[in-house]
């Protein structure tokens, strides 16, 4: 293994930060994690930074250990570094990098007119959790925090900012704080003038240029590690300086990389807390609510369905039942644990509409939905089993994720093939329920379970090993020629069964809204 070809990609998911190092074919040789969960504080979803600090750090530790007992070395070096982390958000600093509110994650709802203004505005789409919208929603309830505001970040960018110094952020994460020209893969001008003016109106002087990180794309170098940022990384003080950083990205980009769904017509979906999936276009549709416009880490359009619910209600239950089990005794890992409930979820027998669920813990904006509560409803002439019970989870987990995929197909634009990643597709029963729920092919890789830290890595290893050739052709001939895919195309009945439960979904939403109403 020639250590300076190596690459590191790490990503700041929504409940665990992944890291992994990647040799010159593209193999893992180690990996690291840490687990971490958001914190409802004052009504607002956040991270502590101190947390950020921290998880970085433990995460990395574990990647050093693990790469120690495979190789018998300590970890001093690697080729390139790239920092992914879930997309969207509001990292608010003042010029002397002090944080002015705590961080407003995606998962937040709290932006409504915001959104709504700017997307009428453009006449384009901006989604709730996008960092424009909580700028703007900010600008109208007059924040005190504004007066000294000097830059806002992503995560991605902000972790990069820590290790690099440098304020820049990668196109695919940056079309997630504003709308991005395809052109020149920069923020669009049209549309940062139009915001200067609506900014003007409210008595505030932002510029977006100078506001946000600087747009740069797949392959372009951006920055080097420093010495405070080796240390931020590798407390133990073995990590070389000037390792060059590639663009930081967004999870949605990273996804794309690890599926090599990155040319027109490709698709992929990734699901876990959250889930959401991207098209690659070869023209925009016409605006949406329940579509996203964003980019691949080339700068190619997307169209992204995002929803904010997955699989926390799966995970919550699952723990219920490894309590119950604790209880009679049975240790049983929580890999084994979700092996096997999602493998009864392929035994349901009886109608698939006799268990209905709604998996929102907190808001939904393609149903339109500000806040959320999980609901499980059962016919009474038909008790729940444990079969059925994990089949109409698995359902619920997809199904907002199928009504905005369902507007790209009003639009004309079909789905040939869909890649999965994520933990969600280790399962057999994740990839037949996605299959089933956009009545298409759906493909996953060998390196699905790995998701977006995979695939920074392999942003990482683009920088230093691209040879010229573009982001698609890169992926095609040096990273994937060889892998092993496993397609799996759902059955007519899983079809038409997966239809009946979205119908019914649609009627247990209005149960959802007043639920919210009532708690």
């Amino acid at each position: 293994m020639n250590i300076d070809k190596t690459s590191i990609g790490i990503e700041l998911g929504s409940t665990r930060i992944k890291a992994v190092l990647i040799d010159e074919n593209y193999s893992i040789v180690a990996s690291g994690s840490y687990s971490w969960e958001n914190t409802l504080l004052d009504g607002i979803w956040t991270y502590g930074m101190d947390e950020v600090r921290n998880g970085l750090r433990a995460c990395y530790k574990d990647l050093k250990d693990d790469f120690y007992k495979k190789t018998g070395e300590v970890l001093k070096r690697t080729g390139s570094i790239g920092i992914s982390a879930m997309m969207h958000g509001y990292i608010a600093l003042d010029k002397n990098d002090n944080l002015l509110v705590p961080f407003r994650t995606w998962r937040n709802t709290i932006t409504e007119e915001a959104a709504d203004i700017l997307s009428s505005a453009f006449d384009f789409n901006i989604p709730q959790r996008w960092s424009i919208a909580h700028l703007y929603q900010a600008m109208l309830k007059r924040e005190e925090h504004l007066k000294n505001l000097s830059i806002v970040f992503t995560l991605s960018s902000y972790v990069h900012y820590l290790l690099t110094g440098e304020k820049v952020i990668g196109v695919g994460d940056a079309s997630g704080m504003f709308p991005i020209d395809s052109g020149c893969n920069d923020w669009n001008k049209e549309y940062v003038d139009v915001f200067s003016l609506k900014a003007k109106e409210l008595g505030y002087n932002f510029s977006i240029p100078s506001l946000f990180p600087k747009v740069l794309s797949a392959g372009e170098n951006a920055g080097y590690l420093t010495k405070e940022g080796a240390l931020l990384l590798d407390e133990e003080g073995d990590l070389e300086t000037g390792i060059p950083l590639a663009p930081p990205e967004g999870d949605a980009g990273t996804g794309m990389v690890a599926t090599n769904a990155v040319k027109v017509g490709s698709g992929n979906t990734s699901a876990g807390t959250s889930d959401f999936a991207m098209v690659v276009l070869d023209h925009i549709p016409p605006r949406h609510r329940e579509l996203d416009m964003v980019t691949t880490p080339s700068g190619l359009p997307v169209a992204m369905v995002h929803c904010n619910n997955c699989t926390s209600d799966i995970n919550y239950w699952a723990m219920l039942f490894k309590e119950f089990a604790l209880k009679l005794g049975v240790d049983i890992s929580d890999n084994e644990l979700f092996t096997l409930l999602y493998s009864e979820a392929a035994d349901a027998s009886g109608a698939p509409t006799d268990d209905i669920s709604c998996n929102y813990y907190s808001g939904e904006g393609v149903t339109d939905f500000n806040n959320g509560i999980p609901i499980f409803l059962h016919d009474p002439a038909s008790p729940p089993s444990l079969s059925s019970f994990m089949r109409c989870h698995l359902y619920s987990a997809l199904a907002t994720l199928k009504i905005g995929l369902d507007v790209l197909k009003k639009e004309d634009i079909k789905i040939n093939n869909m890649m999965g990643h994520g933990g969600f597709f280790k399962s057999q029963s994740g990839i037949r329920t996605l299959s089933a729920a956009i009545s298409a092919p759906v493909s996953v890789m060998e390196t699905a379970g790995e998701g977006g830290a995979y695939g920074m890595a392999i942003l990482s290893s683009f920088l230093i090993n691209r040879n010229g050739k573009r982001l698609e052709d890169f992926l095609d001939s040096d990273v994937y020629g060889l892998s092993k895919v496993t397609t799996v195309m759902a059955t007519e009945k899983e079809i038409k069964d997966y239809d009946a439960f979205i119908t019914s979904y649609k009627k247990i939403l209005e149960v959802e809204r007043k639920a919210l109403e009532v708690f």
